[in-house]
């Protein structure tokens, strides 16, 4: 552990503790020896101002005074070795899974953390490029649209857009309280309150145009009302469940799907033959259908009859369609 990581970690360990840690312990937690220790909270003391106060004597230990401790902060950004690693890797993720929309305005911070990194590591740089980033799905976001529509989220403003829907292709003027952004299967979403038909919707943010932010302040929605309409349904179509749908998956399939996150509510339960069953509540059934498609024969929809009845014409049409030679 160098120096830097030993500063900051003598002050989280004095300013976490009730009472004064000893020695012992502090040489052990910052892997150093005496000598280093004193060196460092004269350090921590003098240079850096912190409240310290000792206990001398065969029982030496050392706390932050009463009632000062919990105002002081080291200056600056401390930040250990693998926290700066963690956030350079945040960044290298954002900006590989969504290019321009996030990575320009981090910029300066993956800059410095780079140089910070460098100074901890005796100038060692980290190889990010052996973090690989595979984007599926995504669809093309207009810089500028997402920052003015980022901008009114985090600013509570209304906003109003032009928004042409991908299911009709029709397009309408919209005005709305923004009430949250949401990322989903590499997709960016505006979750708001619609002035003009009242009630909460959720649009893609790739489908926004002309976006204005207004002067008049955004209706704000609790976020338990948000999560009970927009969030309650397997996922991003809005609107209460109406169903739970029940679906088995092979033995072999049962292996991967028992480790995934569906949705927030599900239930999962192994069966004897070793398949497992999955339980999810839904609105609308296209995006979970679509998900079940993926496992071909290694997943069954069991119930509700009405969704294993639509799974099924959905094969039969598939079918058809390899019916005739192709032309």
């Amino acid at each position: 552990m160098d120096r830097y990581e030993r500063i900051l970690t003598l002050h989280r360990l004095l300013k976490s503790a009730h009472y004064p840690v000893p020695l012992p312990r502090l040489m052990d937690e910052l892997e150093c020896s005496r000598a280093t220790l004193y060196r460092d909270v004269a350090f921590l003391r003098d240079a850096l101002g912190a409240p310290i106060e000792s206990a001398g004597g065969d029982h030496a230990a050392f706390r932050y005074a009463a009632g000062e401790g919990e105002r002081f902060e080291l200056p600056g950004l401390w930040l250990t070795s693998d926290e700066l690693a963690a956030l350079l890797a945040l960044n290298e993720l954002i900006g590989r899974s969504g290019p321009g929309v996030l990575a320009g305005a981090l910029a300066p911070f993956k800059a410095r953390i780079e140089h910070l990194l460098s100074d901890q590591g005796s100038g060692k740089a980290l190889p990010i490029e052996r973090i690989r980033v595979i984007a599926w799905g995504e669809r093309k976001l207009d810089q500028q649209v997402f920052r003015v529509v980022a901008g009114a989220v985090l600013e509570r403003k209304q906003l109003r857009f032009r928004y042409r829907a991908r299911t009709t292709n029709s397009d309408s003027l919209r005005r709305v309280s923004p009430q949250r952004l949401t990322h989903y299967r590499d997709n960016w979403y505006l979750d708001v309150w619609d002035h003009d038909r009242e009630a909460l919707r959720s649009f893609a943010a790739d489908r926004i145009a002309e976006p204005q932010a207004l002067d008049e302040a955004a209706r704000d929605v609790p976020e338990q009302e948000l999560n009970a309409a927009l969030a309650s349904s397997y996922g991003i179509f809005a609107g209460a469940p109406k169903a739970w749908a029940t679906i088995r998956f092979s033995q072999h399939a049962a292996r991967w799907v028992a480790d995934e996150h569906w949705h927030s509510q599900q239930k999962g339960e192994w069966l004897t033959d070793g398949r497992y069953e999955l339980q999810v509540p839904y609105s609308n059934s296209k995006e979970l259908l679509m998900d079940v498609l993926k496992f071909g024969p290694d997943a069954e929809v069991v119930a509700p009859l009405s969704l294993r009845e639509e799974l099924k014409i959905q094969l039969q049409l598939a079918l058809g369609g390899y019916q005739q030679p192709v032309k």
